[in-house]
């Protein structure tokens, strides 16, 4: 399958990706960094350099060079169906055909809320963005207007976008964490204000006391509580039960906006994403990744009583790109796809698959390990022995470990995220071959690590 696989990492540096080492060497003169994300600066695998991919076509992607691999990345999620999916090609080249954006009102971004006000019953009204993260700032000032508040709880270890409303105690070593019961407020990079990060509490993920102890705390501060319902970039940590539903009752007794970030989880989990699986509705929801299917889309919304004031035009949102027809079309084939129970079966059943085929090679080869989330997005973390519960269980994980996992599996053609936190993703385009090359491939690189 990986058509110029070499026999050892020393070749593959020297052969199998010289083509990605002089992209690289070429981008580095241009791009700052050499890229265009933070997240692209890990480097695959044992490689010093990204890989520099060509093209995709269902649940596959080549390289420059020619290297073959499945695809478990599918750009963070974003590419839910698949590479190249024809039925969104189609949707795509006809609204191409007719223009790409107006910079006014449309009919396909119209045809567009009405089906995700279809599939996820908390939306009443939405708007559209194009990225998670400006999306994510449209919920925040959504919630501000409405309550008249400033200050965010966010949980410690859930990523809601880059830009500094959120960006606070991401992933902050444990010396800058602070206690447990009160965890500091961590800028996540530098250039972050001092005020914006003092608007934002941070609270440990499935700690109902703690949660309430901080509530209390800052009884009538807060605009909003904001979370990952499963933390997509922390090793895929799973609500424990009741949580949300607590989450739920205490932002309705205290008058605080519950925000659900389902940038990730959104049409991927279920149809009407995290929130339909648990059963527990939020007031204002975030979407993006596989609701454009590879095209920028996002959205944000939720009741009418908090989104008035958007529509009034009371608290402000705009931006040229909104709902350009293109990315809306993409998005409205993509959806209307989701909205297939089959479809969904089938990358459920591929994800559950590969789980078990992770969970049964670490035994078989003795390395402890934990394989967490669900059929369509999902991650191994070494080194541990029972389910994180929070982002402080996660940080004694084996990332060494698992880094060599990953280039072990990235030398047998299998593509997945090099970071040790973050999740696989599953396709509609994967299917049971795909399935049986993966768990071979599982397989070797176990043993190779064990």
């Amino acid at each position: 399958m990986h058509r110029t696989m070499a026999s050892s990492a020393e070749t593959q540096k020297t052969a199998g990706a010289e083509g990605s080492r002089q992209w690289f060497e070429r981008a580095k003169r241009v791009l700052a960094g050499g890229i265009s994300s933070s997240a692209r600066a890990t480097t695959a695998g044992a490689l010093p350099h990204p890989i520099y991919i060509e093209r995709g076509a269902g649940s596959r992607i080549w390289d420059v060079d020619g290297n073959e691999y499945l695809d478990y990345l599918l750009s963070y999620g974003s590419i839910i169906l698949g590479h190249g999916d024809a039925g969104l090609a189609v949707a795509a080249s006809a609204q191409l055909d007719s223009g790409t954006m107006f910079g006014t009102c449309n009919i396909v971004e119209v045809e567009l809320a009405e089906q995700l006000c279809g599939m996820v019953p908390s939306l009443e009204l939405v708007r559209f963005a194009n990225s998670g993260s400006e999306a994510m700032c449209g919920a925040i000032r959504a919630a501000r207007g409405h309550t008249g508040k400033s200050k965010i709880l966010k949980f410690e270890g859930h990523y809601h976008g880059w830009v500094d409303v959120l960006a606070v105690s991401n992933r902050p070593a444990l010396a800058e964490a602070g206690a447990f019961e009160a965890p500091n407020s961590q800028a996540h990079s530098r250039g972050t204000p001092a005020g914006v990060v003092g608007d934002v509490i941070i609270c440990p993920w499935n700690e109902p006391a703690i949660l309430r102890a901080i509530l209390d705390r800052h009884e009538g501060e807060l605009a909003a509580v904001v979370a990952e319902p499963i933390v997509a970039n922390n090793a895929c940590v799973m609500p424990e039960p009741g949580y949300l539903e607590l989450l739920r009752e205490e932002c309705t007794r205290r008058g605080i906006v519950l925000i659900y970030d389902e940038i990730v989880t959104g049409f991927r989990v279920a149809t009407g994403g995290a929130q339909e699986l648990f059963g527990v509705a939020p007031d204002l929801s975030v979407f993006s990744k596989a609701l454009g299917g590879g095209l920028p889309i996002s959205a944000f919304g939720g009741t009418r009583r908090i989104m008035d004031a958007v529509a009034a035009n009371t608290v402000k949102h705009g931006g040229t790109y909104n709902g350009n027809p293109l990315c809306a079309a993409a998005a409205l084939h993509t959806l209307r796809v989701l909205a297939d129970n089959d479809v969904r079966a089938r990358m459920n059943n591929v994800g559950e698959a590969i789980i078990d085929g992770i969970r049964r090679s670490a035994a078989d080869c003795g390395v402890p390990c934990v394989v967490q989330g669900l059929g369509t997005m999902f991650q191994v973390i070494f080194g541990l022995t029972k389910s994180p519960r929070h982002y402080r269980e996660v940080l004694p994980a084996n990332t060494k470990r698992y880094a060599a996992f990953q280039t072990a599996l990235l030398r047998s053609g299998l593509h997945v995220n090099s970071s040790g936190l973050a999740c696989w993703f599953v396709s509609a385009a994967h299917d049971a071959d795909d399935v049986r090359i993966t768990i071979a491939a599982i397989d070797a690189a176990m043993r190779s690590v064990a």
